[in-house]
């Protein structure tokens, strides 16, 4: 009799917890959601997160957070993140970088492809080679590899830190070119930026979500863009194909990903969002002016991308031998 009667309450919980489950994904979320972002403010993920938290902010009727957490090429912010409460009130908002951390970093105390649930690619601009005007005369691809093969490491150039999209696209220039620069590496993109712009070095690879703006204010020079075509955000700076550097095609991307183990209905249910949210005009005009397509990448076919570029920038560490010191 008792087992009968613990069937039946056991059925009857099952049946409560399984229409609780939407129920709950209907009425999230009750508070503020924090993005955690592993660079500094002013970088290129922000440049993308902010904005479509803000867009986020509307449809969810609650704040969006942005929580800078440098350090490590990005893998101080992604461990904090892989040890958040999956509640559905912490995400994610990682990079390129995220898929080259597991080449250079042995010993991370997470894994990119299992701690996290992906949740969507939220932009994908190019790269571009950036030079600052006041201190590099090169106005071509050409002319900067000119002098660089002439005066080996004096030119210097920023990076969001070691191993990230930005220092090995300054790995690949170099061993593209037969050139030598000397790599300065920052705690995040927003302060290499800076100290670009105001000619503490000389060049950046930066992702054009950061640099469009400069270059179009004339702050910075854009060289080339590194990718098949032009960006509409700044029309007048030729591919790396065009501008003498061929097969040199370098793009970032930035993502949003959840703690594993956060409800499948809130996963489900900040999908949607996302993919509603970049079809809004605002976040359309937005990424058109930072160079990045409106991308279309979430669930497991994120996953698998993240996978496959996870195995494409290890191919790139090994080939470059790049060490971290």
């Amino acid at each position: 009799m008792m087992t009968k009667r613990y069937l039946i309450a056991a059925a009857m919980a099952a049946s409560v917890l399984a229409l609780q489950a939407p129920a709950e994904a209907q009425s999230w979320p009750q508070r503020p959601i924090t993005f955690i972002v592993p660079f500094p403010a002013g970088g290129g993920t922000d440049a993308f997160a902010r904005p479509l938290a803000a867009q986020l902010d509307q449809q969810l009727g609650q704040r969006i957070v942005i929580e800078n957490r440098g350090g490590a090429g990005g893998t101080v912010g992604a461990s904090a993140a892989a040890k958040a409460s999956p509640d559905g009130y912490t995400f994610f908002v990682g990079a390129a970088h995220h898929a080259i951390a597991p080449a250079l970093y042995p010993k991370l105390d997470y894994d990119i492809k299992t701690d996290f649930i992906p949740i969507a690619v939220i932009a994908q601009p190019p790269q571009v080679i950036v030079v600052h005007p006041g201190k590099v005369q090169a106005k071509t691809v050409a002319e900067l590899i000119e002098f660089a093969k002439k005066n080996p490491e004096k030119l210097n150039y920023a990076s969001a830190g070691n191993g990230t999209t930005h220092h090995l696209a300054g790995e690949l220039f170099q061993i593209s070119t037969g050139t030598k620069l000397t790599h300065v590496p920052y705690r995040g993109a927003g302060p290499a930026l800076q100290d670009t712009v105001a000619g503490q070095v000389d060049l950046l690879f930066d992702g054009l979500g950061s640099s469009a703006a400069q270059i179009q204010s004339g702050a910075l020079r854009g060289l080339a863009v590194a990718a098949a075509s032009r960006s509409d955000a700044v029309p007048d700076v030729p591919t790396a194909k065009e501008a003498g550097l061929s097969g040199y095609e370098v793009s970032t991307w930035y993502a949003l990903w959840a703690p594993k183990n956060t409800p499948a209905e809130i996963v489900t249910r900040m999908r949607g969002e996302v993919a509603k949210a970049l079809k809004t005009p605002a976040i359309e005009a937005a990424w058109k002016k930072s160079g990045s397509p409106i991308p279309s990448l979430s669930g497991d076919d994120f996953g698998r991308f993240v996978v496959a570029e996870i195995e494409r920038w290890g191919k790139v560490v090994r080939d470059a031998q790049v060490k971290l010191e």
